[in-house]
């Protein structure tokens, strides 16, 4: 059985052109082929994520330069950072109560949707061939000393650590935040 495809007109430059004869020359497949099949692996999404989260991390690989430099930066408000620190902390003092380990797992899943997106963000500038300043990774990285990995485990009022559902929320676009709308056309 045979998919069915459609014919599109692409204007590709002669430098990626010439890439996609050698790769359909050198494996002996269709130069429609060759595209179709890199044009799929590009845009791979990652597996076990919610297919939402993994569709949006997958599309980030059409971002503009300057989008991604924008999602570099975490997607989640200094408030929000402040706020889950004082739940972290609280975590560690005493079990949370039902209210609070709601609130700290929502502000969790928006935590590491936010890591994900940066990471993602820094993969494909890095396979761009861009580099980013030192000040700028150290600037990430320090913007995550509000939650770490250990102490980041959200509670139910037992004390108990409660299992982590990352495709609860809808995600905002991964830039919204920085008011930069990718077009993704």
């Amino acid at each position: 059985m045979q998919e069915s495809t459609q014919a599109i007109t692409v204007r590709l430059p002669p430098p990626v052109l010439n890439k996609l004869r050698r790769a359909a020359e050198l494996t002996y497949r269709p130069l429609d082929e060759i595209l179709a099949s890199t044009i799929d692996a590009a845009l791979v999404a990652p597996l076990g994520l919610p297919e939402e989260l993994a569709g949006e991390l997958a599309a980030m690989r059409l971002l503009s330069d300057q989008a991604l430099r924008a999602a570099v930066y975490p997607s989640i408000s200094p408030a929000e950072q402040h706020r889950l620190g004082q739940l972290n902390h609280t975590a560690s003092e005493r079990p949370l109560t039902q209210a609070e380990a709601t609130e700290q797992t929502a502000l969790l899943v928006a935590y590491h949707r936010s890591v994900l997106r940066r990471a993602q963000a820094l993969a494909v500038l890095a396979e761009r061939g861009h580099s980013l300043p030192v000040e700028t990774l150290q600037q990430t990285v320090s913007n995550d000393d509000f939650a770490d990995s250990e102490s980041a485990t959200p509670q139910s009022p037992s004390g108990r650590g409660c299992p982590r559902n990352l495709g609860a929320d809808r995600l905002p676009p991964a830039t919204a935040d920085h008011g930069i709308v990718p077009s993704l056309s």
